[in-house]
């Protein structure tokens, strides 16, 4: 997959919250981490750390959304249910994103939204748990810009194999 990604929080107060993103991010392949203006200056990953997320993807710290640097070309794609976001499964991902989740209790604050290339939103009756929305968010970036095979109509597996990859210029017949 062609690109990068990075997730972060802005206003978390559960340190537990931080470990379970960043071990989740970790296992997706995100190249960092960023919280912006936490209300807690710790990372709990309790006893789930087995991948040893701590030593493996930074974690960057912002003290309020206008400090939040991002690389060049870096979209920010804000996490919130908002009626103008949009729906994650319509959404076509940056190859270079970095995507922020709200606080637990408030949400994006308005100089984060303000600040999103793009808002996106799970489709679901209520807002989910910071971590678990986060994990969807990467899931959701893998299967769509990830190299799987096409979903067979059928319940099941596919029934056609993964074509082979292409290197180069594409090559014209005729």
């Amino acid at each position: 997959m062609k690109g990068y990604f990075a997730i972060g929080c802005e206003g978390i107060s559960k340190p537990m919250n931080v470990g379970a993103l960043m071990r989740t991010a970790h296992a997706f392949g995100a190249s960092f981490c960023f919280t912006v203006a936490p209300n807690t200056d710790e990372v709990d990953f309790g006893w789930s750390d087995t991948s040893s997320a701590a030593g493996a993807v930074p974690l960057y710290t912002y003290p309020d959304v206008a400090a939040l640097d991002l690389p060049k070309g870096c979209a920010l794609v804000g996490i919130e249910l908002m009626e103008e976001s949009i729906a994650l499964p319509s959404f076509r991902h940056p190859r270079q994103a970095a995507y922020v989740l709200g606080s637990e209790r408030g949400g994006l604050s308005p100089e984060m939204a303000a600040r999103c290339d793009h808002i996106v939103q799970i489709p679901t009756r209520f807002s989910l748990n910071l971590s678990l929305a986060g994990a969807l968010v990467m899931y959701d970036r893998l299967i769509s810009l990830g190299r799987f095979a096409a979903r067979p109509l059928l319940p099941g597996g596919p029934t056609e194999p993964l074509p082979p990859h292409v290197h180069g210029a594409p090559k014209f017949i005729g």
